[in-house]
């Protein structure tokens, strides 16, 4: 079995058109393992639009990129997933909407994320014992964003600042952007999604990626939640 360099714990939409989308837009499909045609859009530079997202495949972030710690491996991490996963139920809720986040781009839930939030946190600590601790330079380099005493304190404790009470679930769709490229960018977007977005957005299973020597994120496995069909 093939090992990665890191491994995650995501969102990814099943096949679809939401999947065909999110990979077309960012121009890498981590199910197929392969870069795709972006769209052509006048006015817009996509690759450099979808530059900093795109190594990680279209997705939301469950359990953050980690290094496998000493003594395990994939398998082993794999069948704890399956684990995981089956006593875990799926999260349903209003819908996925555009929004923009600082100065990025991201489709993210419509209504009461609560359960989404615990269905995170428990992915995060049920996982835990398969994490790498972060070295020094990686700590450094979290902390340059310039971190909350609380989010300093999660990245000592689960090697990453945005978890717990901190977690935002978002499927990055952009880099930063600059000014009216905001605008265009924006407009671009609602345009091509209309009439893609869930209404109910369900999550019915968890993702495990795994990045390879290219720096590329792939999708390995899908595993049901609550030992249902994956969706």
């Amino acid at each position: 079995m093939e090992e990665f360099r890191r491994y995650a714990i995501y969102y990814a939409p099943p096949e679809g058109p939401l999947a065909d989308f999110g990979a077309a837009w960012l121009g890498w499909d981590a199910a197929g393992g392969q870069e795709v045609a972006q769209p052509e859009v006048p006015g817009l530079d996509m690759a450099a639009i979808a530059e900093a997202p795109r190594k990680y495949g279209f997705h939301g972030t469950i359990k953050p990129p980690f290094r496998l710690s000493a003594g395990h491996d994939r398998a082993g991490l794999e069948a704890a997933l399956e684990d995981l996963a089956r006593g875990l139920e799926p999260v349903e809720m209003a819908g996925l909407r555009l929004a923009r986040i600082g100065r990025f781009m991201a489709l993210v839930p419509v209504g009461d994320s609560a359960a989404l939030e615990h269905l995170a946190a428990r992915v995060v600590e049920g996982l835990d014992g398969f994490r790498a601790v972060p070295e020094a330079a990686e700590l450094a380099r979290r902390r340059a964003a310039g971190l909350t005493e609380r989010q300093d304190a999660l990245l000592l404790r689960w090697g990453y600042p945005y978890v717990m009470e901190e977690f935002r679930f978002h499927l990055t769709l952009t880099g930063r952007l600059e000014g009216a490229e905001a605008d265009r960018v924006e407009a671009a977007l609602a345009e091509r999604l209309e009439g893609l977005l869930p209404a109910p957005f369900r999550i019915g299973s968890l993702c495990l990626f795994g990045e390879g020597n290219d720096g590329r994120f792939r999708l390995l496995r899908r595993e049901p939640l609550g030992g249902g069909a994956a969706g």
